[in-house]
């Protein structure tokens, strides 16, 4: 007896599966474009999370939604009877997961890194469940343009305009008092606003350190951190600080 049957083999390439991979192949793409646009309203803000992210958890979740959808045509169409519910698998598979990308998720003061990496570990485990229910065009199209998201995306979001995002840290000398109104003026003066909701302020013997976040006015415009660094040595009152790029 053959371990694989001819005519169950070709059962997954029949024209009714085939017609089913192009129906899902079509709205990974649908899915992606639109995640892209939801991303890339949050990287033109400074917000960690990209394109990239946005896109690839879209295909995944439309993924893992569509495939239930055409429960018929799993496994080319041989779902034998007491095989179980393929779903409550997947269901599993996503948690599992779930728990998996968030352990490589690093966050350092403003910057996150790992969202992409967790994402994309997210997407690979729905292109596996594409191949365990027999879906293997649509597998394969799914990690073909998951790696093109990775890469064309991320050249995309480079070449968009968007506003730089800078995490700082000033440190007055002792007995010194800031004057929020005159640090306002002077990072507009350099390209740069102050977001009100992130400024922290922290006193101690006589001691005032504050933190917050400064975004371009306007888009991929403002001074570069060096500009910036060299320029704060020189404000009144500062004797430390410290500036990382927000990034993800």
């Amino acid at each position: 007896m053959a371990l694989l049957p001819p005519g169950e083999l070709s059962s997954f390439w029949s024209d009714p599966i085939i017609a089913t991979n192009v129906i899902v192949a079509l709205n990974l793409l649908g899915a992606l474009a639109l995640g892209v646009i939801l991303g890339y309203e949050r990287t033109y803000h400074g917000r960690a999370a990209g394109m990239r992210t946005y896109g690839l958890v879209c295909m995944a979740s439309t993924a893992l939604t569509v495939v239930t959808g055409y429960s018929g045509d799993w496994f080319g169409g041989h779902l034998h009877a007491g095989m179980g519910d393929p779903t409550r698998v997947i269901q599993g598979i996503v948690t599992g997961i779930g728990f998996l990308g968030a352990g490589v998720i690093m966050k350092d003061g403003m910057s996150i890194r790992g969202l992409t990496s967790a994402a994309s570990i997210w997407m690979s485990s729905a292109v596996g469940v594409l191949v365990g229910v027999g879906f293997y065009a649509a597998a394969i199209f799914l990690t073909l343009i998951t790696v093109a998201a990775m890469i064309v995306i991320s050249r995309l979001e480079a070449w968009l305009p968007s506003r730089q995002v800078i995490h700082m840290v000033l440190c007055f000398r002792q007995g010194f008092v800031p004057d929020e109104t005159e640090l306002r003026r002077v990072s507009l003066e350099r390209g740069y606003e102050i977001d009100p909701d992130s400024l922290t302020i922290i006193s101690k013997d006589g001691i005032a350190e504050w933190h917050f976040i400064a975004i371009s006015v306007r888009r991929n415009q403002g001074e570069t951190v060096a500009q910036l660094a060299q320029e704060l040595a020189a404000v009144e009152g500062v004797v430390n600080f410290s500036m990382t790029r927000a990034r993800n």
